[in-house]
């Protein structure tokens, strides 16, 4: 099937027609984009600047603050502007910029996470190897991989979208540009795409988020024989990251293991895990974290 050129630009429907509550939307997601670039941009150059960029577990949380101010800008800066702007038409290839910059920044963060399950692993199971497994050679690795594997993802992500054929209308009922609101507007059947979405999407996230749940049952059960001191510290380690796993993975696996019928729901969940996750990860991780919140 060739790549499709029928349709030049869509229109994204966004959260609400209302001028009044567009308006609103507009202060409201405006702030919280600001607060959202503020805590992750304070995240990282407090690792930049200070002592704690010695540990290995720092370094991944610099890329995760990277990758999740990324991924909100991908997609709030899109919501803004449209609640703010009479016109909220988008072209046919920024569309697709969207859907490979959201996939790629999303799946970036997805990774980062696992490598920071694998430090605190490390850190609980082999605290006296620690420095020794987490080299700063290794860590080097799971960075290259967590540029090359969105990269991956995302292009087969773009393969299926260029090759949806739309016949009309044009009118994305979402605030931004995602395989799954697109695939409503698609004028042949879906339900082989989906699967592949959803098994591109969907079930990589499960798997992931699977991962994570063995590596802290690992963990939970490594603590056995430790102090209470010890148990203290790494609950007061593993709790952050464990927080933001449960809420990002949850709330992606919702939305890409759905049927690709858009609910009023969908976009409200879609908000709060590319606009609200990025946002609370700064303050969940200095909350918990003394290291970070000392001066």
């Amino acid at each position: 099937m060739s790549v499709n050129k029928s349709v030049t630009e869509f229109i994204l429907f966004g959260l609400t027609q209302d001028v009044g509550k567009q308006k609103e939307t507009f202060g409201v997601f405006l702030i919280l984009y600001f607060a959202t670039l503020l805590g992750n941009f304070l995240i990282v150059m407090t690792i930049k600047t200070s002592r704690i960029p010695g540990s290995p577990k720092y370094f991944f949380l610099f890329y995760l603050s990277f990758a999740d101010a990324c991924f909100s800008t991908t997609t709030a800066s899109r919501l803004i502007v449209d609640a703010f702007s009479q016109d909220k038409t988008i072209s046919y290839n920024e569309c697709m910029i969207q859907v490979f910059g959201a996939h790629f920044f999303g799946c970036m963060g997805i990774f980062v996470l696992i490598f920071m399950a694998f430090c605190h692993c490390i850190a609980v199971c082999k605290p006296l190897r620690y420095t020794t497994i987490m080299s700063w050679h290794l860590c080097g690795v799971p960075v290259i991989l967590a540029w090359v594997v969105p990269c991956i993802h995302s292009s087969a992500q773009i393969f299926l979208a260029l090759r949806l054929p739309f016949c009309g209308p044009s009118v994305i009922d979402h605030y931004f540009c995602d395989l799954q609101p697109l695939l409503k507007l698609a004028c042949m059947d879906m339900s082989v795409i989906n699967l592949l979405v959803v098994s591109n999407s969907g079930a990589i996230r499960m798997v992931c988020f699977i991962m994570l749940f063995i590596s802290y049952v690992i963990i939970l059960y490594s603590l056995r024989n430790h102090s209470a001191e010890g148990r203290r510290k790494a609950l007061s380690t593993c709790t952050s990251h464990f927080i933001v796993v449960v809420i990002f993975f949850g709330l992606c696996i919702f939305i890409y293991t759905c049927p690709p019928t858009t609910f009023p729901i969908d976009k409200m969940v879609a908000v709060f895990y590319t606009i609200g996750t990025p946002l609370l990860n700064p303050p969940i991780y200095t909350l918990w974290n003394e290291e970070v919140k000392m001066p």
